[in-house]
């Protein structure tokens, strides 16, 4: 039997997530079938994700009235909620965490995206997400807002596993490797243990061609359009030219040689958003080894019937460079298009968050009134 193209796909050392997680999928055998048929090697989740599993069906009836009885709050329960979701997956994952000596099986649980710009309690919540759910492959997911920045280092000298999330712009993601790579110095003099712990930076793609692109449109001029649709791409191997250079120091690997394993980078946000695009475009264009696609269902099922594998993240390096030189000529500011989408990817989960508690309210109401 061939392979499918997402095994291929991970031969080429890039890891095969997903970006959504619900009960029945774990307990109905669905996840596991994409463990087996999709490569799938760990999962990430966030308040949209969980607003769509809860609200749906009745896979959580029994834990909400559980939760009532104890008069649980709203925020609490959902936590509650998620948790046991999150600790389920980790458990499913386990094997792979094994076998991939903690490289993967990872399961992702984020933050209230309303502490996004407080760092000690961002640090305090992600220290307790940790300890209620207590499983080596868990990460939790830290927004990469300039206040998180100190808390993605505290977490990291603390010995916890951080996914960082809402990373848009490259001098953004420079000082999370900094901060990820000075935890692990603080973790190493405290006496740590650099291999329990692990960290991914998760760089969104497909939006920041959707803001770009809007900016292009509106200049309009021929140069202008030549430009859409490519600064999506050149951003995230800009991003990964970064990652071979800051991972290849002599300093990293002094670090490296007690135990330290380099942060990857994740893609994040893969599904394509215009339709005059390649449905597998922001997959196909970003496949190197050492890194993580994390990809909606849409985006699995699109690549596992036409995706083209072949490795492209180090391909085309200086044409990146001459898009951000193009884009600067026609006028787009790319510190403003990515200072819009960093507010905007907050708000968003904030309204996600909101929209969730929402729901949540409202289901324990029809199980009371039942």
């Amino acid at each position: 039997m061939s392979k499918s193209r997402l095994h291929q796909l991970s031969e080429l050392g890039q890891s095969v997530w997903i970006d959504y997680l619900s009960r029945d999928m774990i307990h109905q055998g669905e996840l596991e079938r994409m463990m087996q048929e999709d490569a799938v090697v760990g999962v990430t989740s966030n308040p949209t994700i969980f607003q769509k599993a809860i609200s749906h069906g009745n896979a959580y009836d029994e834990q909400l009235r559980e939760l009532i009885e104890e008069h649980c709050e709203t925020v609490d329960a959902f936590f509650r909620l998620a948790e046991r979701d999150v600790g389920d997956a980790c458990d499913l994952f386990h094997g792979v965490w094994e076998e991939t000596a903690g490289r993967d099986g990872y399961v992702s649980i984020e933050v209230d995206p309303n502490l996004a710009y407080e760092r000690e309690a961002t640090f305090e919540q992600a220290k307790e997400l940790h300890e209620r759910i207590n499983k080596p492959n868990l990460l939790v997911k830290i927004p990469g807002m300039e206040p998180c920045l100190g808390a993605i280092e505290d977490s990291i000298a603390a010995g916890r596993s951080i996914n960082i999330t809402l990373i848009f712009s490259l001098p953004r993601y420079k000082e999370v490797v900094t901060a990820y790579q000075r935890g692990i110095e603080r973790l190493i003099e405290d006496g740590g243990d650099p291999s329990r712990v692990a960290s991914v930076a998760s760089f969104f793609v497909s939006r920041v061609d959707t803001e770009a692109d809007k900016r292009l449109d509106e200049i309009g001029t021929e140069q202008a359009l030549a430009l859409r649709g490519q600064l999506a791409i050149a951003n995230a191997k800009l991003a990964y030219a970064h990652y071979l250079e800051a991972f290849s120091t002599d300093s990293w690997k002094a670090l490296e040689e007690k135990g330290a394993t380099r942060q990857r980078c994740l893609w994040a946000s893969t599904s394509t958003k215009n339709p005059d695009y390649r449905d597998t475009l922001y997959v196909e264009e970003l496949i190197g080894p050492e890194t993580v696609n994390t990809m909606p269902e849409e985006t699995i099922e699109a690549f596992q019937d036409h995706g083209q594998v072949a490795e492209t993240l180090t391909k085309g390096i200086d044409e990146a460079k001459r898009v951000f030189e193009g884009l600067a000529e026609v006028g787009v500011d790319y510190d403003d298009v990515t200072a819009v989408l960093e507010k905007e990817g907050v708000d968003k989960f904030s309204d996600s968050f909101r929209e969730l508690l929402e729901g949540i309210k409202a289901k324990r109401g029809e199980l009371v009134s039942a």
